[in-house]
């Protein structure tokens, strides 16, 4: 089957219109050469005969009508089939006779509909040649005739395999085409759940505070809370979108100074140079970091948080670890859909990608994130 395939792939390439032109000037100049006349397809037993004017007839009949085979598959073969007869039963099996399985395979290829009147038709004809060769005193015997039958059915099997396997590789494109606009809109909706989720707890966490705030104090959270909110609108927008997926690296910073705004301390470090491009790593490491940001506001707020992001060959790696927090723990365990999103994502890049407790109650996140470049 694999051969098979590779024949079907090489056919697609080597043989689409450009190639009918080249095939018909090649049977037309070869059955006037002198050295190959009779040397073609014998078929009926009719006797050799000397070139004519109607040999020429022939020979154009058969060779012409392939140019347009491609377009008009069934007139073509009808006249090659015409220009076939008149060389076979005027004895002159013109090197021209080999334009008839390329006209039958290409109708097996093309014709759309009423492929089964079509068959019908050609064995009728077929048969009915046969009985007019030997009425007119053709000496091909009756295995000749279903040789011939045979490796022209043959023709007509091949070009509807062709045909068969076209079809199968235009279903898998389109099923590969919405099995990828499916995996989009899960990524967009992962997204999504990444930016709402952080952008919201942020400003809840800060809404809450606020109550307890001095009037110098209160002013400054109401202002990150609005800062909040309007970077939500902005990552919204972008994802909707769909602009320039590759912002992420360079977002952290910001990302890191709203959370601390949000009355989470952490320290930030970062070594070495982003890649350019970096791919998909730059978004991924970004939404690994605002997770686990998210979640220590969430279950471990007012505790230590240390973010370390490390730009390595051709990888970016990820480390955030937070503190146990005894009045806010929670239980981050990593089975909510936004670590299980990013596992997905990293894995889908041959990443790495790890959350869970740490023996002295902390939390920890860690991912490897190959910077691939999407083709």
């Amino acid at each position: 089957m694999g051969n098979l395939r590779r024949v079907s792939e090489l056919w697609r390439r080597r043989c689409g219109p450009v190639w009918y032109l080249p095939v018909a000037l090649a049977l037309f100049v070869g059955s006037l050469l002198p050295a190959l006349h009779s040397h073609g397809t014998q078929f009926g037993g009719m006797p050799n005969r000397p070139y004519d004017v109607l040999a020429v007839v022939g020979v154009a009949l058969q060779c012409v009508p392939l140019v347009v085979c491609r377009r008009w598959p069934v007139t073509c073969f009808a006249l090659v089939s015409l220009g076939f007869a008149v060389d076979q039963f005027g004895g002159y099996h013109s090197f021209a006779g080999t334009a008839l399985p390329i006209a039958l395979l290409t109708v097996g290829l093309r014709l759309e509909r009423h492929r089964r009147v079509a068959a019908i038709v050609f064995s009728a004809t077929y048969i009915g040649a046969a009985v007019a060769f030997t009425l007119l005193g053709g000496t091909e015997s009756l295995t000749g005739y279903v040789t011939f039958y045979l490796a022209l059915v043959l023709a007509w099997g091949f070009g509807t395999w062709l045909r068969a396997d076209r079809g199968a590789e235009a279903e898998r494109r389109r099923r590969v085409a919405e099995e990828t606009r499916a995996a989009e809109r899960a990524r967009i909706a992962a997204e999504l759940h990444d930016v709402v989720t952080h952008h919201v707890t942020a400003m809840v966490v800060q809404a809450e505070a606020a109550r307890y705030l001095t009037d110098a104090r209160l002013e400054q959270s109401l202002t990150a809370v609005a800062d909040t909110g309007r970077l939500a609108i902005a990552d919204l927008r972008h994802l909707l979108d769909v602009i320039d997926p590759g912002h992420g690296a360079e977002a952290i910073p910001t990302l890191v100074e709203r959370t601390r705004l949000a009355g989470q301390p952490v320290e930030y470090t970062e070594k070495g140079e982003p890649a350019a491009p970096a791919g998909d790593a730059g978004p991924v490491a970004y939404r690994v970091v605002q997770e686990a940001l998210t979640n220590a506001l969430k279950h471990a707020r007012g505790s230590r948080t240390s973010v370390r992001v490390h730009h390595g060959d051709g990888e970016i790696t990820v480390a955030v670890d937070t503190d146990e927090s005894g009045a806010h723990a929670g239980s981050p365990d990593g089975g909510g859909r936004g670590l299980a999103g990013l596992r997905e994502r990293i894995d889908g890049l041959d990443g790495d990608f790890s959350a869970g407790r740490r023996r002295d109650g902390g939390f920890s996140v860690r991912a490897r994130i190959p910077a691939r470049i999407p083709s």
